[in-house]
């Protein structure tokens, strides 16, 4: 699997941006198909940054409806991972 497309998206939230302040990790939305050490060459190899720690979680597609017809969300998976002291990405920075 190429590494680009492992990550989808970093997740800016409340609790993401919280977690980022306390303990210098990152939030990212990933496939849910990828393991931890895919995450780890992603974003070493993507941000030149260290990864001390990745734990990941894992969430079911909600069904929705939309009057008789009923449909699915897809399933997807967050990933926070801990950075090495001093080592920032700077996406995250001024959101």
């Amino acid at each position: 699997m190429k590494l680009d497309t492992v990550i989808v998206a970093p997740v800016v939230t409340e609790k993401g941006t919280m977690v980022s302040e306390k303990s210098n990790q990152v939030v990212f939305r990933v496939r849910p198909d990828v393991a931890k050490h895919q995450v780890r060459a992603a974003i070493e190899e993507m941000f030149k940054v260290t990864v001390v720690k990745i734990r990941t979680a894992n969430f079911m597609g909600k069904e929705r409806r939309r009057g008789r017809l009923v449909g699915r969300r897809p399933d997807w998976k967050k990933a926070y991972v801990t950075l090495k002291e001093g080592d920032r990405i700077e996406i995250f920075e001024g959101v």
